[in-house]
């Protein structure tokens, strides 16, 4: 019997979460293709012992290029860690579609197309680990944040239909829902708001506070309750090596309060919890 492969690549590696994964799974022996859409931004990643492949998630001649070669060296792909993606905040009104399909392209279909790429090898093998980075942000949502909520839940669908469909090919899926996490995440979501939405009009002041709530919560007070990356990589890890991986593994004690207030309270409740953070835009 061919030996099985378990390499991994590992999406959206030039910051966050997705660097600390690449350094800490290349540590632990593995072999971890970590990529990005500039490979400049992540060449110090070679000499902690990555292999390094340019890859954009929105367009598909470069997915199939990126598995095609892990596929040529390895003969399939072992783990697949879905981590690339990003913020679009701002009302929703407000944000123009051409942002939403980004975002969407990004978050979404990038993620659906290289597990469509990978799980024939996984099948041919009857191995392989699939681990989507999804956020506490699938199950509840946040003013101002939409969008991104809507990708995020979009995620957590797949996931959960995923995970029935292949088991029976030897194939795990999880999911990695992060709550604050010390990253660039929260610069992003800010310029996003300011690139995205208008100065002026009905959501002007509303775009304001959120903006200035996520710069709070990744840069203020609040960000000593944030967990560092490898909290996220830890997990990451045990879902590619577990012999039965969780479905899901909630990071940071400030998710699982969130999520089980969320799931005690009825959706008026988490409104007006809502109205004691945000403004609500009149």
């Amino acid at each position: 019997m061919a030996e099985v492969s378990k390499a991994v690549l590992i999406t959206g590696c030039s910051t966050g979460i997705g660097r600390a994964t690449a350094e800490r799974l290349a540590g632990k022996g593995h072999t971890v293709y970590a990529t990005a859409r500039r490979l400049e931004s992540i060449a110090d990643l070679e000499k902690k012992g990555c292999r390094l492949l340019a890859l954009d998630v929105t367009q598909e001649d470069s997915m199939r290029a990126a598995v095609a070669r892990v596929e040529e060296d390895e003969g399939a792909l072992g783990a697949l860690v879905n981590n690339a993606g990003y913020s679009q905040s701002g009302a929703i009104e407000d944000v123009p579609m051409e942002q939403v399909r980004r975002q969407f392209e990004t978050n979404v279909f990038g993620l659906i197309r290289m597990c469509q790429l990978v799980l024939p090898g996984m099948r041919r093998q009857h191995y392989g680990r699939i681990v989507n980075v999804s956020s506490m942000g699938g199950r509840l949502v946040f003013p101002g944040g939409g969008i991104y909520h809507a990708t995020k839940h979009a995620v957590e669908a797949v996931s959960d239909a995923l995970r029935f469909e292949v088991k029976g090919f030897g194939i795990g899926v999880s999911i990695i829902e992060p709550g604050l996490i010390r990253t660039q995440f929260g610069e992003t979501a800010v310029g996003s708001i300011h690139e995205a939405t208008s100065d002026d009009g009905p959501y002007a002041k509303f775009n304001q506070a959120v903006a200035a709530s996520t710069a709070n919560a990744y840069g203020g007070a609040m960000s000593r309750l944030a967990a560092p990356p490898d909290s996220v990589a830890r997990a990451v890890q045990r879902a590619i090596t577990s012999r039965r991986p969780r479905p899901r593994y909630v990071i940071t004690l400030g998710a699982r309060v969130m999520l089980a207030t969320h799931g005690l309270l009825p959706a008026r409740g988490w409104d007006a919890m809502m109205r004691s953070q945000f403004p609500q835009p009149r």
